[in-house]
């Protein structure tokens, strides 16, 4: 499909979705910004809605007209249920619905890496996880991005609604720990893959793994490639000096054997 004019940014004030808005307008896009917050540091001339996902109505007026959306919102660390709920799960329906009902025909969808946090991470010569892997999700959170998932295929199949469900890894400016090594996404290859998902062809609901071409990569980056995606950055750059303030993870604690890491003992909360 040809590159969209327009889409809309949902989480627009969110750490990943301030990255995207800063580096996908290079690319050719006219974004149109959504988040519950409030944004004061817009470009001038960018189109700025404030409405909560629940506000089917605002959410609907904001998806009109679009060519695509790339769907950042909701809550992106752990939560009691209630709160995922209805952020995560009600949240991303209410999407789904308004790009059904206005005839948008592409969704880039904020998956995560933790959909499959209790698989087991690869050692040594062991296969790279692959994207067709069972949901194992470490928490509610995770448990969400399952859901998300699933949606985004039922609209497919039900409505021919095409999206591109990246698990991201850990989406920030340089990784903090030895954990992100293998599953950084540097910013500006965010950008390349949100571009390569927005316009591919021929989609369907594909799932793909979003990382860096990291050394230390634990999943199959194959579908994502498929879709165009050239990844261009390493992690490796930052692991001496990760190592050696933090030194090799051990396989023996959970939190080292699993793709989901601290995620799968004692997870970030949301508000704190």
């Amino acid at each position: 499909m040809p590159a969209p004019r327009t889409v809309l940014l949902t989480g627009a004030a969110g750490g990943v979705g301030t990255l995207m808005r800063r580096l996908l307008p290079s690319y050719g896009y006219r974004l149109r910004l959504l988040d519950v917050v409030p944004i004061e540091d817009a470009e001038e001339g960018t189109e700025v809605v404030t409405a909560d996902l629940a506000d089917t109505g605002a959410l609907r007026a904001a998806v009109r007209g679009t060519d695509a959306v790339l769907h950042l919102a909701g809550i992106s660390l752990e939560a009691d249920f209630p709160e995922i709920l209805r952020a995560n799960v009600e949240g991303t329906y209410h999407l789904y619905e308004a790009v059904r009902a206005e005839g948008v025909r592409r969704v880039v969808l904020a998956s995560s890496n933790h959909a499959v946090g209790f698989t087991p991470r690869p050692a040594g010569d062991d296969p790279l996880v692959p994207v067709d892997t069972p949901h194992r999700p470490d928490t509610f959170y995770g448990l969400s991005k399952c859901f998300g998932e699933d949606l985004a295929s039922l609209y497919w199949d039900r409505y021919g609604v095409e999206t591109v469900s990246v698990r991201i890894g850990s989406l920030q400016p340089e990784p903090t720990d030895v954990r992100m090594l293998s599953v950084w996404l540097s910013p500006a290859d965010g950008a390349r893959l949100f571009h390569a998902a927005l316009t591919a062809g021929d989609v369907g609901h594909t799932v793909v793994y979003g990382s860096s071409a990291n050394t230390r990569l634990w999943w199959d980056l194959s579908s994502a490639r498929a879709l165009g995606y050239q990844p261009r950055d390493d992690a490796e750059a930052f692991a001496a000096r990760l190592l050696a303030e933090q030194g090799e993870p051990d396989p023996a604690r959970p939190e080292h054997a699993f793709l989901g890491g601290q995620f799968c003992t004692d997870p970030p909360r949301w508000g704190r």
